[in-house]
């Protein structure tokens, strides 16, 4: 499957938090849509070290798609189909690098739209290994992942915030 992207949302390449670092965000909107672990208020506590201000929100023509192998979901195309998750607004520069060294490589920080109309920032998945049609379920990671997958982000929040150079 090739992952390509309508017009409206061009893909920005996400190369690290050195891109980032050099100012890409400025010229975009200050906030991230999120749909799938970063959803969850104790993934958030242990990457960031605090809860940002978070919004519920939906992104129409997108889906959080379960991942062959992964307990995390990716952002794909979905005509017809609308992605549930919040947007946060109050990310500080660190905090942008933190989220983006956490993500996979397989994902690429673009731009979508939002049910309300505005623009947001979100990871869109460009991997191939989409289980399925379905959507990725996030009472299923709550029961059976997330304390874990929160405890990890706890040990590697404070390592990539070391890391993470504004």
């Amino acid at each position: 499957m090739e992952f390509t992207v309508p017009d409206a949302f061009p893909p920005d390449n996400s190369t690290g938090p050195q891109q980032i670092a050099q100012g890409r965000l400025a010229e975009g909107p200050r906030s991230l849509f999120v749909y799938g672990t970063l959803q969850f208020e104790s993934v958030l506590i242990g990457l960031l070290g605090r809860l940002p201000h978070l919004t519920a929100t939906s992104a129409p023509g997108w889906r959080a798609a379960p991942l062959e192998g992964r307990v995390y979901p990716g952002l794909v195309l979905a005509p017809g189909v609308t992605a549930n998750g919040y947007v946060l607004t109050d990310l500080t520069a660190r905090e942008w690098l933190v989220i983006d060294a956490f993500e996979d490589d397989e994902y690429d920080l673009g731009r979508i739209i939002l049910a309300s109309g505005e623009e947001s920032w979100s990871y869109l998945w460009r991997g191939e290994e989409l289980r399925g049609d379905d959507t990725w379920n996030a009472e299923t990671f709550r029961q059976e992942h997330l304390g874990v997958y929160a405890a990890r982000c706890a040990r590697l929040g404070p390592l990539l915030a070391q890391d993470a150079r504004v």
